[in-house]
């Protein structure tokens, strides 16, 4: 297995960052990201945290580069991982999340990272995860379509049964057991890759990162003009709950920055700055928000039963 180059997967980083915030300055066309460099207090690397907020399309797009590391990781980190105990360990990754103003375009997330953990005299432990999903209140299966075949094209240089398999993980990682129900339609979700080797792992999760702007920025275009009214934007801020609930009961990277002393405000930039909470709430049968849960909130082939 051939040695990760650490300094390559971060120039690699830095870089996507500076085009995802470019292509999303672009779409919004009116303001420009806020940015804040910051270091661990803890010790051991930091990041630079980009934040657009209040915009002409977006009500706030996070976009969080960072690079952590340390002689050891915390019990919560390793009880399920026993042969990390006693290294020292580093982490680096791109990490987005984007709440549109507009109900009829959707929330999108995306993450790419290396994880590495190292010990004298013995071989480094390293694996790539990543991925990306979209969250939409009012879906259209256009927008749904495009959003799975991009990802298909991500994987399909990798294998015929990529696509496949990390659709389906990301089905099952970003699903909410207390509601029963997925966050949104998907995309692709993948976690401890190592088994390809250095260079054709590193090369998958480039895939995946060039791919996320291909992906979201045509549907924000098609949909972020589109009229609506207070009942829209009810919804979507109740809507957002569910993305709240997720992040802060399941979501791993979020639990992992708090544990290893990463930066709150970083760290918590995925969530919206406006959202709802309703006791039972359930929409009218047969209404444009039933269509969310009745068609959407669950997996299915995509790419078979739109196309």
């Amino acid at each position: 297995m051939s040695t990760p180059d650490t300094k390559a997967i971060k120039d690699f980083l830095l870089d996507l960052q500076d085009r995802i915030c470019a292509g999303i300055e672009a779409e919004d066309g009116k303001t420009s990201f806020l940015e804040d460099e910051w270091e661990r207090e803890s010790g051991g690397g930091g990041g630079r945290t980009r934040v657009l907020t209040n915009s002409a399309v977006f009500e706030q797009a996070g976009i969080n580069f960072s690079h952590v590391f340390g002689a050891g990781l915390p019990a919560s980190a390793t009880a399920h991982r026993p042969e990390l105990a006693g290294r020292t360990f580093e982490a680096m990754g791109v990490s987005l999340v984007i709440h549109p103003h507009n109900p009829y375009a959707p929330t999108s997330h995306a993450n790419v990272r290396f994880f590495i953990a190292e010990k004298d005299g013995e071989d480094p432990i390293w694996w790539f995860g990543g991925g990306f999903d979209l969250t939409p209140y009012y879906p259209f299966e256009e927008d749904v379509l495009h959003w799975h075949r991009v990802s298909r094209a991500a994987c399909d240089p990798f294998g015929e049964d990529v696509y496949d398999r990390y659709k389906q993980w990301c089905d099952e990682y970003f699903f909410l057991k207390h509601r029963n129900e997925t966050r949104g339609v998907g995309g692709l979700f993948f976690d401890d890759l190592n088994e390809w080797g250095f260079d054709r792992c590193f090369s998958f999760m480039q895939s995946v990162g060039n791919h996320y702007l291909e992906a979201y920025r045509p549907i924000v275009a098609r949909r972020k003009n589109t009229p609506f009214g207070e009942r829209e934007r009810d919804f979507q801020l109740y809507r957002r709950g569910r993305y709240v609930e997720y992040n802060l009961v399941y979501d791993r990277g979020t639990l992992f920055g708090l544990q290893t002393g990463g930066r709150t405000e970083s760290i918590l930039m995925s969530l919206p700055p406006l959202v709802k909470w309703r006791y039972n709430w359930k929409p009218e049968p047969g209404s444009p928000e039933a269509r969310l849960y009745d068609d959407f909130l669950h997996p299915r082939n995509w790419l078979e039963e739109l196309a």
